[in-house]
């Protein structure tokens, strides 16, 4: 099995600035994409960022020129930088790959538990 760890939230205030990783643990796999997705109280789980395995990024509307994300596939990582964070990023933010096993036949999409990210002042 494969197990993602996400750590990096907290409070913080507008303004201010986190760095969001996960990273990727557990059997023998290959990664495709990786991506973050978070989620308001109230709100569905939305698309924040992604990454594919050749380093190709694309953002929601709501993010861009402020988070940026990476990914160090020796160290199987994603990371979300984020930066002049306001008040509406407060939400839980959950880690996204896409995974193969090895010697397995599908991919499939892992998720983090998700970690907290609140913007206040």
């Amino acid at each position: 099995q494969v197990q993602l760890v996400e750590s990096g939230g907290g409070l913080v205030q507008p303004g201010g600035s986190l760095r969001l990783s996960c990273a990727a643990s557990g059997s023998t796999f290959s990664i495709n994409g990786m991506g973050w997705y978070r989620q308001a109280p109230g709100k569905e789980r939305r698309l924040v960022a992604h990454i594919t395995s050749g380093g190709s990024t694309n953002y929601a509307d709501s993010v861009k020129g402020r988070f940026t994300i990476s990914r160090d596939n020796a160290k199987n990582t994603v990371y979300l930088q984020m930066n002049s964070l306001k008040p509406e990023d407060t939400a839980v933010y959950y880690c996204n790959a896409k995974i193969i096993l090895s010697g397995g036949s599908s991919w499939y999409h892992y998720w983090g538990q998700g970690t907290q990210v609140t913007v206040s002042s």
